[in-house]
Formats: C-alpha cells, structure tokens, sequence
C-alpha cells in the first residue's frame, strides 16, 4: 500500500510544489523536502538553531559537577536550565514559567488537590487567552519562540501539577503557636520546595516536549550519581537515534504524505488502497518522529541517573485503544494514572465510575492539547474506544461464556479469535490517528473514501493485514509478559 503513496507524488510533485513550498532536499539526491509537519520542522530548526547547542552543554556540565562537585550539581544543572531557558524564552519568558511556578506552589500549601487542580485548569486556561497571546507574541521576533514558550508552558503545566499534588499527598505540617522559629521553619521550607519545584521543572533535557516524569520519579533519581556508561553503549544509543532521524527523513523526501493528506483534491482523487498506503505512512512517521523527539533527551537524561518512560511501541501492533494509551506515551500514560484516573476513582469504586474517570481523564488531554474541535472529536473517539473494549472484556470473562470459551476453543483459536476482533480495533485507531493528525476533514475523507465506498473491495484483505499486525502485537505482550 505504501509504494502507491510514494508513486503519487513523482507524478505530481510539480503541482505539490507549487501549493506547499516544497523545500530542497539534502538527504536523498533529485528528491525535494515535504516540510508540512509541522512539529518536525519546528523541532529540527530549533534542534539546529540552539538546542543541540544547549543539550550538548548540559551533558558536559553534568558530568564536570558529577566527577568534581557531586554535591552541588542538582543546583547547577537547575541553574543551567534556567540560562537556557532565558537564552531562548528572555527573561519575560522565564518570568511566565516562575509566575506559574509560584501561583502552584503558594495553591499547594493549602493541601488541597481540588484547589490544586483549579488552580492549574486557570492557569493553563490563560494559554488560550487572545489578548494574552498578543502580549506574549510582541515580545518575540518571531512566531516559533513564541510558540517554544507556549510548548514550553504546557509541558510546565503537568509537573507543577505533579509536585503540587505530591505535596497535597505528604503528611500536613504539625501546627504550633506562631512564633519567630516556627515562621522561619516555614519560610526555610517554602524556599526549599520553590528550589526543588524550579529544579525539577527547568530540568533541560526535558524541559520543552518531554517525555512527562513524575515529580516523585525525578526527585527520588536527580540525586543519583551520573552513571558510568561504556563508549560503546553510548554510540550504540546514538546511532540508534541517528538512523531514526534518517528515517523520518528519508520519508519525508520520498513519499510527501503530508503535503499530500493536506490536499483535499488528492484525497478524493487516489484510489482507496492509496489512501490505506497514505494514512499507513503518516502514522508510521508520527511514530519514527517520537522516537526521535524522545529518543534524544531521553538519553541524555539517562546519562544523568534519571530512568525516562519506556520508548512509543511502533503503532501498527498496537492493537487497542488501551494498548495505544499505555504503550505509546508512557509518560503522559502513567501521569494521567497517577493524578487524574486513580484519584477519581479509577476501577476501584465500580463500573460507573470506571467511565467519569476515563471521561474525565481524556477531557483533560484535549484541553491540555488545546481544545480545538477536531481534538474533541479525537477524545471522544479514543474514550468510546476504551469504553467499548473494556464492555467486550467483561463480556468475554464473564463466568458463563468465559467457561465455554475454555471448553471449545484452543489455546491458539482463543488468540486467533482474539486477533480478528483486534483488527477491527486497530482500524478505527487508526482513524482517530488521523483525526488527531489532520484534522476533522480529513478523518471524515478517510471515512468516506475507506471505510464506506472502498469497504466492498478494501474490507477482506485490509482485516487480514491488521490481524497480522494485532498477531504480532500479541506475541509482543506474550514474551514481556
């Protein structure tokens, strides 16, 4: 499917580069650069322009304080994430993240995750303010800082609410008469959080997209020693990454999918096992492109002791909406787990319940991500996903018809069958993929095109190549199991 996606644009790549701009090519000889990603190129300029800079700096200083101030370079590494931050950000940049920083930390010692919670919905609510943004954006020459300073905030957000919830869940002070020693206490422990809420948030390697770690995570790995790691481990890792990046732009030179799925005309125009070959290559890059994005910081954050979430599972063997949550951004995966989905009751408190926290669990994603219709619709998809696999779960270990499943089926045709009705799952991930993606108009062409006209003639073949998928999916969870 994929090949047809690539033969498209060789036939009309003049007609692409004269809507799209597409750019020169460096990394594939007579090939031009679809730069319509816009999050891969917004994070290879900025890598380009500053941040390998900075992350090559705050791999040299760590180690430097490792070996001759131990001691002192949890101080040193915050304050080199707070130049960093300001070098790029200015200072009113800085001075927003500390301002959001306080106002959290001030919530937080009232010990109460409600107000906590409402002080951080407010203060990512002012992200969408326009006359805020105006402001924001004159401070900056160009629209990508001020986009690096609203990425950066975002990303702020979920660890103020990390530490200000940890600090809710630690035992209360014990109360006394107030009195000069016990104010001053007082005072010593504020500062003390504000230096370990500012080191934690500043951290540099994971300061602008993450991968999300809890505050309790961090706090506990930060004081770890730097390890001590072989040259032939480190280029290993880094070659690793290196041939990601190729990857992603190997594909981007070659097969021009974005520029492609961002034209309706092409999209009503290719057949649907084109569109299929389309939508299999755009997620397959959101995939290389994390593991890029994550891959790099995660492993300068491991040179520093500090263990970052697992990698994203390549997206065509995840085969449910579950797998997709937990295997992809392991990060966000277990923050949500940790402050949002257990604390308001989770699968302990009933099957109802169960549903308003996933509801709600998802409803913060998309409002963290901007609320914008088509990342409603994206929620809605992936939370009725879960809801209707986890009906099906229960349904299927129901004690009657668990019973007779044992009985008649094997082993093998339980994961055969199991499988098959994966398949189906994985499609409409898939589509939600790529409402999520592109957008509302272009999960509604997908629709149209795949899932109603092409489905008489797409149907068979398509289920075959996601039960294989779902197969292999499975065999994965089997051996890590």
């Amino acid at each position: 499917m994929s090949c047809q996606c690539v033969c498209v644009p060789a036939e009309h790549e003049k007609s692409l580069d004269r809507e799209v701009h597409l750019e020169k090519g460096f990394l594939v000889w007579g090939y031009k650069k679809d730069p319509t990603d816009f999050e891969w190129s917004f994070w290879n300029e900025w890598v380009w322009r500053s941040l390998f800079c900075s992350l090559i700096g705050h791999t040299v200083v760590s180690r430097l304080c490792g070996v001759y101030l131990p001691q002192c370079r949890k101080a040193i590494l915050t304050l080199y994430g707070m130049v960093s931050a300001w070098w790029l950000l200015g200072f009113k940049g800085v001075a927003v993240l500390m301002l959001h920083l306080s106002v959290s930390l001030v919530v937080a010692q009232l010990h109460s995750p409600a107000l906590s919670w409402g002080c951080a919905i407010l203060l990512l609510s002012t992200l969408h303010i326009s006359s805020l943004q105006d402001v924001q954006r004159a401070w900056y020459d160009s629209e990508e800082r001020y986009l690096l300073l609203l990425f950066s905030t975002a990303v702020c957000a979920l660890r103020c609410i990390s530490f200000s919830l940890e600090l809710c869940w630690s035992p209360l002070l014990a109360g006394g008469p107030s009195v000069p020693s016990v104010q001053f206490r007082r005072m010593k422990e504020l500062a003390t959080q504000l230096s370990s809420l500012t080191s934690y948030c500043f951290y540099h390697p994971l300061f602008y997209n993450g991968p999300v770690i809890t505050y309790k995570d961090f706090s506990q790995q930060i004081e770890r020693p730097v390890c001590n790691v072989s040259a032939q481990w480190l280029l290993a890792k880094l070659l690793r990454v290196c041939v990601w990046w190729c990857l992603a732009e190997f594909m981007i030179h070659v097969m021009y999918m974005h520029a492609i799925q961002n034209n309706e005309t092409y999209l009503h125009i290719l057949s649907p096992w084109a569109l299929g070959g389309l939508a299999l290559a755009v997620v397959q890059f959101f995939y290389v492109k994390y593991l890029v994005l994550f891959g790099v910081v995660s492993l300068l954050a491991q040179l520093d002791g500090i263990q970052t979430p697992p990698l994203p599972r390549c997206v065509s063997i995840v085969y449910s909406f579950r797998g997709m949550w937990r295997h992809f951004d392991v990060g966000l995966y277990k923050w949500l787990i940790r402050y949002l989905y257990v604390p308001l009751g989770g699968s302990h408190h009933g099957p109802f319940q169960k549903v308003i926290s996933t509801a709600l669990a998802f409803g913060f994603v998309c409002f963290w991500h901007g609320f914008h219709d088509y990342l409603q619709y994206w929620a809605l998809l992936n939370w009725l996903g879960v809801l209707v696999e986890n009906i099906i779960a229960v349904f299927l270990t129901s004690p009657p018809l668990h019973r007779i499943i044992v009985c008649y089926l094997s082993p093998r045709m339980q994961r055969r069958g199991l499988a098959l009705v994966s398949a189906f799952s994985t499609a409409m991930i898939i589509l939600s993929n790529l409402v999520f993606l592109g957008g509302t108009h272009v999960g509604h062409v997908y629709w149209k095109r795949v899932f109603v006209q092409g489905w008489s003639t797409m149907a068979v073949p398509m289920l075959a190549f996601l039960y294989c998928f779902a197969q292999v999916g499975l065999e994965v969870d089997r051996k890590q199991s």
